[in-house]
């Protein structure tokens, strides 16, 4: 996108039919969720940005899937039924929340072999819940680094996936990446808006 969107912003986007963006998706795409849980709020506060999680989409159409690749605090990495947003997030309700979905420039099948290959390989890795707190360290103290660890907050294991892809998205000068930092890519177009 290169340029950060507020919250306003999002809520303005029209909310699309999710069968009709469901039949624009390519495996690759990105989504980006500005959830209203406890969770995100505190990410998003941290962060400067509305977006509160990353996942990759991937379209299976030889089963009728289109699944999410995410890494998520109570399970680590993991695929899920992109439709599990907007139907049975959490007790048969939707994402709390709006999602968008977006697009990586020159994403071709060897990129996403490249992703799914390493995406795979990392499911049932946890999700890296000191590297929040050592997130909050390099940002109010200026102290600490990123250690390279099989450990995953969302927006890590997006990074990693296309990292492996041969496309790269930049971490930010605290050393780490956000949801933002993806969306903020020159690479990244909106594709829609599905809650």
């Amino acid at each position: 996108m290169a340029a950060h969107i507020e919250s306003k912003d999002i809520k303005a986007l029209p909310v699309l039919p999710y069968s009709d963006l469901r039949a624009k998706l390519k495996s690759g795409d990105i989504l980006f969720a500005s959830g209203d849980y406890l969770v995100s709020k505190a990410i998003q506060k941290v962060t400067g940005s509305p977006w509160s999680h990353v996942g990759i989409v991937f379209r299976l159409d030889s089963i009728d899937r289109v699944l999410l690749l995410e890494s998520v605090e109570d399970i680590g990495v993991r695929f899920a039924p992109l439709s599990k947003y907007l139907n049975d997030y959490e007790d048969k309700r939707p994402y709390k929340g709006r999602v968008v979905l977006a697009r990586c420039k020159d994403v071709n099948s060897a990129t996403v072999e490249g992703i799914a290959t390493f995406g795979i390989d990392e499911l049932t890795q946890p999700y890296d819940k000191d590297e929040i707190a050592k997130i909050l360290a390099r940002i109010t103290l200026g102290i600490g680094k990123k250690e390279k660890d099989r450990e995953y907050i969302c927006s890590e294991l997006v990074h990693e996936c296309f990292s492996h892809a041969g496309k790269e998205f930049a971490f930010n000068p605290k050393e780490f990446i956000s949801p933002e930092d993806v969306w903020l890519d020159e690479k990244v177009s909106l594709v829609g808006r599905i809650l």
